[in-house]
């Protein structure tokens, strides 16, 4: 497998990122029209934890993590590494010493849809991991593949310089373009979430405040009462 190391990709700007990086996962998926998740399978190796970062991304054979050595001089300050593998992998092919050389370059965080190894490690010094696997299982560094070239992780395309946001919910990524009008309707949806909050501890229903009695009505779901219920003998 040859491949190759793409230098200076065009990248987000800082101040769409950080305006990214004050919504949650699930918030910004929405925003976007549901899309843009790395899939189910990416589980984070902490709690508590929410970053984003500009995307540089790593293609790589499965059990060899030549192409992160070769992907960390491509890396500096607000990046996030993306790795994903030319087919499945489970490998530990990321740990404590990578994390260490990402961290001094101002990276601020791992996903991968490979294994990661040195957990306890990782959650000491601070370095945020999304993976789908965890392995002690090492790699070797013998087969070439690419950086900074676009990538695919649970059915969603990660270029190069796009936005990826991580917290205890998954991952998503924001097409680089798309940053800063995502930013915007997700502010728009946090308004929208927080005055429907506000009802809720008033006692509002969502049945009322979403105007859903009629869609139930529309699709021919009634009320009975229990006794009714019997007697008619339907089952639910």
């Amino acid at each position: 497998m040859s491949g190759v190391i793409v230098t200076g990709p065009p990248r987000a700007s800082a101040q769409d990122v950080q305006a990214l990086a004050g919504y949650g996962v699930a918030t910004v998926h929405e925003a976007m029209g549901r899309t843009g998740l790395l899939g189910t399978g990416l589980r984070p190796i902490q709690q508590g934890t929410r970053v984003a970062g500009t995307a540089v991304t790593v293609l790589s054979w499965p059990g060899d993590n030549l192409m992160i050595h070769a992907a960390v001089e491509q890396c500096g300050e607000g990046d996030l590494l993306v790795v994903t593998t030319t087919s499945p992998s489970t490998d530990g092919m990321f740990g404590e010493l990578f994390a260490t050389a990402l961290q001094r370059r101002g990276v601020r965080g791992l996903v991968t849809n490979a294994g990661i190894r040195d957990t306890a490690e990782l959650r000491a010094m601070g370095f945020p991991a999304w993976a789908a696997a965890v392995s002690p299982q090492g790699t070797v560094k013998a087969t070439g593949g690419s950086v900074n070239v676009p990538v695919a992780i649970g059915g969603q395309m990660v270029r190069p310089g796009d936005v990826i946001l991580a917290d205890d919910d998954g991952v998503v990524c924001v097409p680089r373009e798309q940053a800063r009008r995502t930013a915007e309707a997700s502010e728009a949806r946090e308004r929208k979430e927080a005055a429907s909050r506000a009802a809720f501890q008033e006692g509002q229903l969502g049945l009322d405040r979403y105007g859903l009695r009629e869609t139930l009505e529309r699709l021919g779901v009634r009320y009975t009462s229990h006794e009714e219920y019997l007697r008619s003998g339907e089952r639910a």
